[in-house]
């Protein structure tokens, strides 16, 4: 089979990631910690072979994860757990939700992140070039 019909496999066990709602690439994509532009050429892993991340999942379909040492959330902030715990399942939830929406990859990221990606917008920062001698043709009297 060639390597573009296998799908995506699991960097960590190896096996195919069947679906995007256990995708830790895609999850990830979807919290904004991966760039649009570098997508295609990322590692994926199962959710639950990312410990780390899965463990900030708290949501009724998704069985509990615990990470082991210094990364598990038992020895972190418990303000910082409750931010993350959020976040991450806001992420998780909206991954789930993707299937159904029919969107475009470009708006599978949370609206704040789309937002921070997309960044303000400039006002016109066009600048009439100055000929030599320092005076526009737009500077005479009368224009």
């Amino acid at each position: 089979m060639a390597l573009c019909e296998e799908g995506y496999l699991c960097d960590v066990c190896g096996l195919e990631v069947e679906t995007i709602d256990e995708s830790d690439l895609y999850l990830r994509y979807v919290l904004g910690e991966v760039d649009p532009e570098t997508l295609h050429v990322s590692r994926e892993r199962h959710l639950r072979c990312n410990p780390g991340l899965a463990q900030f999942i708290v949501a009724e379909d998704f069985a509990a994860a615990e990470a082991e040492g210094f990364f598990s959330k038992a020895g972190l902030d418990p303000e910082f757990v409750a931010e993350e715990e959020a976040r991450v399942t806001r992420g998780y939830l909206r991954l789930r939700e993707l299937p159904g929406l029919g969107l475009p990859l470009t708006e599978y990221p949370l609206p704040e992140v789309r937002a921070r990606w997309q960044g303000p917008v400039a006002p016109s920062t066009a600048v009439e070039p100055t000929p030599i001698g320092g005076r526009s043709p737009l500077s005479r009297p009368g224009l």
